[in-house]
């Protein structure tokens, strides 16, 4: 009754309409209340479950000479690559938001600029 938004037994006119037609013209309009329901609950509710941590605790900002892992999704947290910040990049408000990496990747060293949710501090 809450997804149809019907009250007991209706009526069926079948003169106009065949019953096919109304049961796909049912379905459909479930469909749309249910994904609406969906909707509503995943925006209102789904999101006050779990508050977000990015950016509401205060940390210390990544400096010049920290260690950091290189947080890869491709690969296992065993073989994120071990780093060394060369530069910690600053965004408007004073907070480290980038920085640029250095990385021993097969023996050469490459640098990466990473964001820092993308980056895992070992060594303060």
């Amino acid at each position: 009754m809450l997804l149809t938004m019907k009250r007991g037994n209706s009526s069926i006119d079948s003169d106009n309409n065949s019953i096919k037609d109304m049961y796909r013209a049912s379905w459909k309009h479930v469909q749309v209340l249910s994904d609406y329901f969906w909707t509503r609950w995943r925006d209102s509710y789904l999101q006050n479950l779990q508050t977000r941590r990015k950016w509401h605790e205060k940390l210390p900002n990544l400096k010049k000479g920290d260690i950091v892992l290189l947080r890869d999704k491709q690969s296992h947290r065993n073989h994120w690559p071990l780093g060394i910040v060369e530069d910690a990049i600053q965004s408007d408000d004073g907070l480290v938001r980038k920085a640029v990496v250095r990385v021993s990747v097969d023996g050469k060293i490459v640098t990466y600029t990473r964001p820092v949710c993308e980056l895992v501090l070992l060594v303060d």
